[in-house]
């Protein structure tokens, strides 16, 4: 993590860091990797993932605001696992100008994305309401919330999202 934060003052300051980490799609320079798991139906744990996000993402210095929109974003993203999927990776990249958070599922998958995409549109149960949850507005915030959104689905397999963030 320190080395992710000296990295990134760096490439604030316009030098070239001594290290010359991984690059990702585009030739990006890859400041900061991380990978995590989120376990479906594990309401106990629900939220852990996107405070790690978050946490991570304060301690090498980014913009607040910018922090709060990926944790958001991280958040909806981990509460669709936890109600509708077995598990999930997350993987969470930082590059000098995008932040990118893919959480890819092991779930029943998304029928129909566009409707899935509208406010209020929920397929949560009556117990996951209960609790406070399915109130259909997950992925609309999701796309409030991040720069570019991508959601790949397939009934029976699962559904992956990609959200990117402009630094």
């Amino acid at each position: 993590m320190y080395d992710a934060c000296l990295r990134i003052e760096s490439v604030k300051r316009g030098e070239t860091p001594a290290a010359q980490p991984a690059a990702v799609a585009g030739g990006e320079e890859l400041l900061l990797s991380r990978e995590l798991v989120i376990n479906g139906n594990d309401f106990a744990s629900a939220g852990m993932v996107s405070t790690e996000v978050k946490s991570v993402l304060k301690t090498i210095g980014l913009d607040p605001k910018l922090v709060r929109r990926v944790a958001i974003s991280t958040y909806e993203g981990e509460m669709n696992v936890v109600m509708h999927a077995k598990r999930a990776r997350v993987a969470l990249s930082v590059t000098p100008h995008i932040i990118e958070v893919v959480i890819a599922d092991e779930g029943k998958g998304i029928p129909d994305v566009n409707l899935a995409m509208q406010e209020g549109y929920t397929t949560a149960t009556e117990e996951m309401r209960a609790m406070g949850f399915g109130s259909g507005m997950g992925l609309p915030n999701i796309k409030k919330n991040a720069d570019e959104l991508l959601i790949n689905s397939e009934v029976g397999r699962g559904t992956t999202l990609v959200m990117r963030f402009k630094i």
